[in-house]
């Protein structure tokens, strides 16, 4: 992926806010490296919790924001002005191939909303219905039991180890999008899949 077509980043947080402070510092640090960098938002569509601050921080310093948010979920993660531009959906699934249409790469923090939308998305990758990374915003050592997990299960024999690659991590927004290293990892991001789905359309 060259850098001129690394443009929007998908990021999955949730409505909650979360008991540390650091958790608040880091969605507005990774907006600020966002807009700092010139890329635009996609994200869950709500203006509360850290849906509200990233998408606020990025709104505010210029660049585009795409909320794309299940209309049955309007009602409680969108408290008065909306951010940026919203797009309702009927459902789920809708709004995670819309968020994949519209997004070159996916950053995940949070909870039970952002662990499906997030194993959602590196399973489509493994099966090669796009082509995109997927990193994490591992807060404070946040994602170490799951990335523990995840080599766990590649050593039972569960997922390839070809695969392990689609998830990269960092401890904060500046080493996930400034860091030389990751970057080129998000530039050059190469897919492995299985090749099991390849002509399949998810976006209906």
């Amino acid at each position: 992926m060259s850098i001129s077509k690394f443009k929007t980043i998908c990021v999955f947080c949730g409505s909650s806010l979360g008991k540390k402070q650091i958790y608040q510092d880091a969605a507005i640090n990774l907006a600020k490296e966002m807009v700092l960098r010139s890329i635009d938002l996609v994200y869950g569509g709500g203006n509360i919790g850290l849906m509200g601050l990233i998408s606020e921080t990025v709104f505010d310093g210029g660049r585009h924001v795409l909320g794309v948010i299940p209309k049955t979920l309007m009602g409680k993660e969108i408290i008065g002005v909306t951010i940026g531009e919203v797009k309702p959906f009927v459902n789920m699934h809708q709004r995670k191939a819309e968020m994949s249409r519209h997004t070159n790469a996916f950053i995940g923090m949070c909870g039970y909303g952002t662990l499906e939308e997030l194993f959602e998305m590196i399973t489509w990758a493994q099966l090669g219905i796009h082509n995109k990374p997927v990193r994490l915003l591992n807060i404070d050592g946040y994602y170490n039991s799951l990335l523990f997990f995840i080599n766990q299960a590649i050593e039972e024999g569960f997922i390839k180890p070809s695969a392990q690659h689609i998830i990269v991590s960092a401890s904060n927004a500046k080493e996930l999008i400034a860091n030389s290293k990751i970057l080129l990892q998000l530039r050059e991001y190469y897919p492995c899949h299985e090749e099991v789905a390849l002509k399949l359309n998810w976006n209906s």
